[in-house]
């Protein structure tokens, strides 16, 4: 079955790194656009960042632009989101999610369970 399973998330102090991991399992990985989103207590989730299939192609939220940057391995079937100069704006449930069209809403296919980032002053 369709498997998408974060990894990376944890605690960080802001203006430090972290990088995110998506790894995908039954379905065919480079077929999909990919994309993460976030959610934080009483909200709905965020647009992050997108990428096409290819990884030619993305689309990064202004709030995290210049900051993040979204990328995949196909040969790994594996999405990532390097994030750098972290805010405490930033805390949040991080999601990321499979879908046949690119696109900057939360109407994709498929979703992971989450992976948790704090950043504390």
């Amino acid at each position: 079955q369709v498997q998408l399973v974060e990894s990376g998330g944890g605690l960080a102090q802001a203006g430090g790194s972290l990088r995110l991991s998506c790894a995908a399992s039954g379905f065919t990985f480079s077929n999909y656009a990919m994309a993460w989103f976030r959610q934080t207590p009483g909200n709905g989730r965020e647009f992050v960042a997108t990428i096409n299939w290819s990884g030619s192609i993305t689309y990064t939220n202004d709030s995290v632009k210049g900051r993040f940057t979204i990328s995949r391995d196909n040969a790994k079937n594996t999405l990532y989101l390097r994030m750098n100069t972290l805010k405490l704006e930033d805390t949040a449930v991080y999601y990321c999610a499979a879908g046949r069209i690119l696109r900057t809403t939360s109407t994709y296919d498929y979703w992971g369970q989450g992976t948790q980032v704090t950043v504390s002053s």
